[in-house]
């Protein structure tokens, strides 16, 4: 439990989904007589279509089981098509295989001979409840313009939505085994759905929570998924943490961004009702909760994460207020599962971190990169002064693409690990753009 919300306040997307279910109502400190009455669904299931209900057994991982077109309110500005897909994958908290939600686009016009590269894409923190699947409620507008820019650069998008977000069970929130083997999986299916229109060169992409995705789907794909030829990845706004020897430089995160009494109540009750509840399916979030925080844990059950937040700002609540004083049976395991046991990462790898971003903060993005670098990992780190969070995934398309491109051409960038130094403190957010 000692390092953490620096990952966890990394993920909030500046501009995430729109509250796609109302909040009902509840005053600060009022709670249902029983701690488990009127919680909504214990894993965050339900309120999303028959198309994420696969009832047969989904068989070997990366297989298509099932896609239809993507309402006209939820595409892809200018792509050609754009499909919400169901495909099948592997558990990466518990043996089995599991079926999966995301969404496929392809570019506009035929596709050149042997078939557009792959984007494998991963999203950034919505929730854990199912109705805050992207293929569900749409990409933000920030990612919309993000996409599009890869798109136009002649990239398909296979955007998965991970384990248990859309589809049944609980959503294993920032562990990046799960995540990663939903990313491979989502490019393997629609490689074998479409192997006219695609080609078997793989781009991974993530921001945020998808960073780790990314790096996960990365670290795991030479055993997990060995037939996909993957030529990079692309993460920016990094939030994961290598269980690896600090160097001198290493700075550590204080208590109040790595302890769920201290953090933003919206976030931890992600991590308390997400990862820990992925992790122990025995235990039930609810017997963590003060009553003040119940309807808290409800919201998070039905809603996304703009709804906690807006919650927990309306009721004034702190994490101290919310979780009982003891959590480590639940949440004692959560940092062995979230940390990624070696640095050398199978490269090319770029990174983007934007000078301002003061929710993943720059000084744990210089830690991964610094860690990744001393394993011998093949890296590039670009900054942006004055870009935060948000607007740093747009800015760093400037500077990703051209890198894709250059993969794709059979180069590969050279490493600037040997010239990179500590960001410093975090800046301030340049208000001469939009971001």
């Amino acid at each position: 439990m000692k390092r953490w919300l620096w990952h966890l306040t990394a993920l909030a997307t500046v501009s995430l989904v729109a509250s796609v279910s109302a909040v009902v109502g509840v005053q600060p400190g009022q709670a249902p007589a029983d701690p488990r009455a009127d919680l909504g669904h214990i894993d965050g299931d339900g309120g999303v279509s028959g198309f994420y209900d696969w009832t047969g057994k989904p068989g070997a991982p990366g297989r298509m089981l099932r896609q239809e077109p993507l309402p006209t309110d939820r595409i892809q500005p200018d792509a050609g098509t754009v499909l919400r897909v169901l495909y099948s994958s592997t558990s990466g908290v518990e043996q089995g295989a599991i079926a999966v939600s995301g969404m496929v686009f392809l570019p506009k016009g035929a596709a050149p001979k042997g078939g557009w590269p792959i984007v494998a894409w991963a999203h950034g923190t919505t929730g854990f409840a199912d109705v805050c699947a992207p293929s569900w409620t749409g990409t933000s507008a920030r990612d919309k313009d993000y996409l599009q820019k890869w798109l136009e650069a002649g990239f398909a998008v296979v955007a998965s939505d991970y384990e248990g977000l859309g589809t049944k069970g609980v959503h294993p929130y920032l562990i990046w085994r799960s995540e990663g083997r939903s990313v491979l999986d989502a490019a393997r299916a629609a490689l074998g759905a479409y192997p006219r229109q695609l080609s078997n060169r793989v781009l991974i992409v993530g921001q945020s929570q998808g960073s780790g995705a990314a790096l996960g789907a990365t670290y795991l794909a030479k055993d997990y998924a060995p037939q996909l030829h993957i030529l990079g990845t692309v993460a920016t706004g990094l939030v994961m943490t290598f269980d690896t020897p600090h160097g001198a430089d290493y700075v550590a995160k204080s208590a109040t961004l790595t302890d769920p009494h201290f953090m933003n109540p919206g976030f931890a009750m992600l991590r308390i009702a997400g990862i820990d509840r992925s992790l122990h399916p025995e235990l039930d979030p609810a017997d963590f909760v003060k009553p003040a925080g119940r309807a808290l844990l409800r919201t998070a059950r039905t809603a996304c994460l703009h709804d906690l937040f807006a919650q927990a700002d309306r009721e004034g609540l702190n994490g101290q207020q919310v979780f009982v004083e003891n959590l480590d049976p639940i949440d004692g395991t959560m940092n062995a599962n979230f940390d990624f046991p070696d640095a050398h990462m199978p490269g090319p790898i770029f990174v983007g971190t934007g000078l301002a971003d003061d929710m993943a903060g720059t000084q744990g993005q210089y830690n991964a990169v610094k860690a990744m670098c001393a394993a011998g990992t093949s890296l590039q780190w670009h900054v942006y002064p004055g870009e935060d969070h948000g607007s740093a995934v747009n800015a760093s398309a400037r500077d990703s693409i051209p890198f894709a491109k250059a993969l794709l051409a059979g180069k590969t960038p050279a490493s600037n690990c040997a010239t990179i130094s500590p960001p410093g403190p975090v800046q301030k957010k340049r208000t001469d753009v939009g971001g």
